[in-house]
């Protein structure tokens, strides 16, 4: 026991600080997606060319880039001979809408709040059921993340349920292969309304790499309707975070 407490005197407070301060994120992190319209040549497309889920299109106005495809590879950027396509730092990429996630020069719109009324049932209790749909586990592992000391996720009044009839909402990843249809189609019925669902990571909002793929159903969009959208490939603890923390109306900005 003595060991044990010299051991946790010695580690120290290891919860990060986020939302009160900005987080430390490794150097090769990859955020939102920059488009610079005025270094797109036309009618260069090796960009669209390269992209492995066709998440980017040249278009009259230039580049645009639909970040529910996006598996933020970088082979566009290095398809580019002009530079056209860059990955930012920005780790705000949670939206409410689909149409959202596509970047097209305009000025990015990051995910809203829930209305006040539900925001009143789930704003300081939250309880979601994660279902994994045929995912590789790179999305569920940056879930499970949120539930160590590091990132604590319970301060947030949010936790993760083993029943869906003791959830507030669903959380998804993966593209929803055919057989687990059924599967998602059930958790969904059996959670009580009211209820959201949230898409977490490429393949849970459109497919991924395996889009239009006859084994999957590109993603849940197609079979509920969503409430949140967090891209990526997987997406970062932090971009999970930070959208759930939008959606409840405890993050501005």
């Amino acid at each position: 026991m003595i060991k044990a407490l010299i051991a946790r005197l010695k580690q120290g407070h290891r919860t990060v600080a986020f939302p009160r301060a900005e987080p430390v994120l490794p150097d090769r992190f990859r955020g939102r997606p920059e488009l610079n319209a005025a270094k797109c040549p036309s009618p260069c497309d090796a960009c669209v060319r390269s992209c492995p889920t066709g998440a980017i299109r040249v278009g009259s106005t230039g580049p645009e880039l639909d970040m529910g495809r996006c598996l933020f590879c970088t082979e566009c950027t290095q398809a580019c001979p002009t530079g056209a396509v860059t990955f930012g730092r920005d780790y705000s990429l949670a939206t409410r809408r689909r149409e959202d996630l596509i970047l097209a020069g305009r000025t990015f719109k990051p995910a809203e709040a829930l209305g006040e009324q539900v925001r009143r049932l789930f704003g300081r209790s939250l309880r979601l059921r994660q279902v994994s749909a045929g995912g590789c586990n790179a999305c569920e592992a940056d879930l499970n993340v949120l539930n160590t000391v590091v990132f604590d996720l319970g301060r947030f009044g949010i936790q993760f349920v083993a029943s869906p009839r003791h959830a507030d909402g669903l959380v998804i990843t993966g593209p929803v292969t055919e057989n687990m249809k059924t599967a998602v189609l059930k958790t969904y019925e059996a959670t009580p309304a009211p209820k959201f669902v949230i898409a977490v990571g490429a393949c849970a909002i459109s497919g991924g790499p395996y889009v239009d793929r006859p084994e999957s159903s590109n993603g849940a969009a197609g079979l509920l309707p969503i409430d949140l959208f967090i891209p990526g490939c997987p997406p970062h603890p932090v971009t999970i975070l930070d959208g759930l923390l939008r959606f409840l109306g405890q993050r501005e900005g």
